[in-house]
């Protein structure tokens, strides 16, 4: 009850602030903000908390056990306690500070454990407003403020594997980069980690009802928050016979997004940090000269019509025709790149699921009008542990399907080792 008036004052009191604090510190959109960190985050903290209370009312509070031994009969009447583990870190990503944060933070406290929000070094104030509202409300409902804590840092001098190596640390909860999220996998125990890192997520572009309509719905997905999302698709694989249209189609979209910037301010947003640009520099020279590999759009800022000086970028478009380069894109690229492949469908499957089930993947998504190969294909990606989403086209960006009553990340692959409501 505490906590979901947390999620009251929060919603009431403090959401335009929240969200003006994304912008300004991740560089999302006003309405991205407003949407993917402020009610669709609100909604998963209220899922966190779902689980978190079918979880305990499945423990029954107490039974009668009985057992004949010999002429004896034996009655024992046991009862059973819930018991909190300890302390929680819950460390928050600098791209969506809120979205796997407030979640973290309601099952942890849902389930009796203080917790310790460790926010990324460029997005503390979001956090900063969040553990403010918690230890308000808890304050208020008679609980010790501090079972909610804020441990800053910076970049030069990260306290991260101090918190998590703490001798009091019961559990972790990690949203960031793919290196530390595997040091805090291999390291945390006897706490327990759960992590959501990163991926390579894919779409199969098989065939389509509406090419125009699933090009579009692509075109703007490749482009929202400057493909600074986890579920940001970076590989289409296009079938060789229709690759150099819908390539071109696939350019002409984003362009069409980064020529108007209104538009462009109000989907793509800003870059959250100088290491996005090193990422599009670094793809830009990788290609540089290799065989069967060219450059389709050349990145580059546009003017952001409210903020003159905001770190901008638009999406830099690499061909791959030549199957041999995987190795461009087998890792995530946390930045505005995307690599268009030819490859056959039923090839462009088997590499798909492949590079989840090796590098990860949060989000897979798939294009065909041919039901036989939806059915020969979706066992792959369960395989894969890649949650899957087919033909969707229409006016909700299609990396929102993740957004509502998801497992958002499956813990099946190297993208994180559990959901995040687990």
């Amino acid at each position: 009850g505490v906590l979901m008036e947390v999620v009251d004052v929060i919603y009431r009191e403090h959401l335009f602030e929240l969200a003006h604090a994304v912008m300004h510190t991740a560089g999302q959109s006003f309405n991205m903000a407003y949407a993917g960190s402020g009610v669709n985050a609100l909604d998963r903290a209220i899922e966190a908390l779902v689980v978190a209370d079918q979880a305990m009312r499945a423990v029954a509070p107490q039974a009668r056990w009985q057992r004949q031994f010999g002429s004896s009969k034996i009655v024992l009447d046991k009862t059973y306690r819930l018991m909190p583990r300890g302390v929680a870190v819950c460390f928050s990503c600098a791209s969506f500070p809120t979205w796997n944060a407030w979640p973290s933070m309601m099952a942890s406290l849902a389930t009796g454990n203080a917790v310790i929000v460790k926010p990324h070094p460029a997005t503390v104030l979001p956090m900063a407003i969040s553990v403010r509202v918690f230890r308000r409300v808890l304050a208020a409902a008679g609980f010790d403020a501090n079972l909610v804590t804020l441990a800053t840092d910076s970049s030069a001098e990260p306290i991260g594997k101090r918190l998590v190596k703490h001798a009091k640390t019961a559990l972790v909860d990690f949203t960031g980069s793919v290196a530390f999220g595997q040091w805090v996998e291999q390291n945390a125990y006897p706490a327990l980690s759960f992590t959501e890192t990163a991926g390579c997520n894919s779409v199969v572009l098989e065939s389509a009802d509406d090419l125009d309509a699933a090009l579009r719905s692509l075109a703007t997905t490749l482009c929202m928050f400057s493909a600074q999302m986890c579920t940001s698709p970076q590989v289409i694989y296009i079938a060789p016979d229709l690759f150099e249209p819908m390539s071109a189609a696939i350019v002409e979209q984003i362009d069409a997004i980064t020529s108007d910037p209104a538009q462009a301010a109000g989907i793509m947003g800003a870059i959250q940090g100088e290491v996005s640009l090193t990422v599009v520099a670094e793809a830009r020279v990788a290609v540089t000269d290799l065989a069967g590999v060219r450059t389709l759009r050349e990145p580059g800022p546009y003017a952001h019509p409210q903020f003159p000086a905001a770190r901008t970028l638009t999406p830099l478009v690499i061909a791959v025709d030549d199957g041999q380069h995987v190795d461009l894109y087998a890792e995530e690229r946390f930045g505005p790149v995307l690599f268009l492949v030819r490859k056959d469908a039923g090839e462009a499957v088997m590499e798909a699921t492949w590079l989840a089930k090796t590098k990860g993947s949060i989000s897979s998504y798939l294009y065909s009008t041919d039901e036989n190969f939806i059915d020969s294909a979706t066992p792959a990606y369960e395989a894969a542990g890649a949650n899957l989403s087919i033909n969707l086209t229409g006016a909700m960006w299609i990396n929102f399907a993740a957004a509502y009553s998801d497992y958002h990340v499956t813990g099946l692959n190297p993208a994180g080792n559990a959901c995040l409501a687990d």
